[in-house]
C-alpha cells in the first residue's frame, strides 16, 4: 500500500510541473493569474529599544498597541498596521528606501505634534501639488515616519 501511495505522490509531483522548478519563473508568465493585491497592510520600524519604541508609538499615534510580545508589537492605526521589530544591531543610521505616509487631517497640527513628543525634524510640511502637502520625521530609533494630507485619495470599498 506504501509503494501505491509513494508512486501515485511522484505521479502528481510530476503532473502538476513540480520537477520544473529550475525552470526562469519570469518566462510563460502570460499562463500565471494576475494576482488580487489587496492593499497595504503592515510598516514595520526597526528599533533599538522595543520597550520604549512601544511606549513612544503608543503616545505619539495615541493608541495602545493590540499585539504586544518581545519578539513585535503591533499597533492598528486607522485600519492598518504599524508594527515594531526589534533590531540585533542597534543604529539610528537608517537607509531611507521606503517611505510609509500616513495620512493627517492637518498637517501642520501632526507635524508638530510628532516633533513635540519626541522625533526630529526630516522634512517640513510642503505642498507636491493641489491640495496635497507631505512631511517627515524621524522617531528616537531614526527611522523616517512619512505623513501625508490628501482630501483626493479615499480608500475603496469592499
Amino acid at each position: 500500500m506504501q509503494k501505491v501511495i509513494t508512486i501515485f505522490v511522484v505521479t502528481l509531483l510530476v503532473q502538476t510541473g513540480f520537477s520544473q522548478q529550475d525552470e526562469d519563473p519570469t518566462k510563460n508568465t502570460t499562463s500565471m493569474a494576475t494576482p488580487n493585491i489587496l492593499g497595504l497592510r503592515t510598516t514595520i520600524y526597526h528599533v533599538g529599544d522595543l520597550q520604549k519604541a512601544k511606549e513612544w508609538y503608543t503616545k505619539a499615534f495615541a493608541t495602545e498597541p493590540y499585539f504586544d510580545e518581545p519578539f513585535y508589537v503591533g499597533f492598528n492605526i486607522g485600519g492598518y498596521e504599524l508594527g515594531l521589530l526589534p533590531e540585533k544591531n542597534p543604529t539610528t543610521q537608517k537607509v531611507e528606501s521606503v517611505l510609509t505616509l500616513w495620512g493627517v487631517e492637518d498637517i501642520y497640527k501632526s507635524y508638530d505634534w510628532f516633533l513635540e513628543v519626541g522625533a526630529t525634524e526630516n522634512e517640513k510640511p510642503n505642498s507636491v501639488g493641489g491640495p496635497l502637502m507631505v512631511a517627515s520625521v524621524k522617531d528616537p530609533w531614526g527611522n523616517v515616519v512619512g505623513l501625508i494630507y490628501n482630501p483626493v485619495f479615499k480608500l475603496k470599498e469592499n
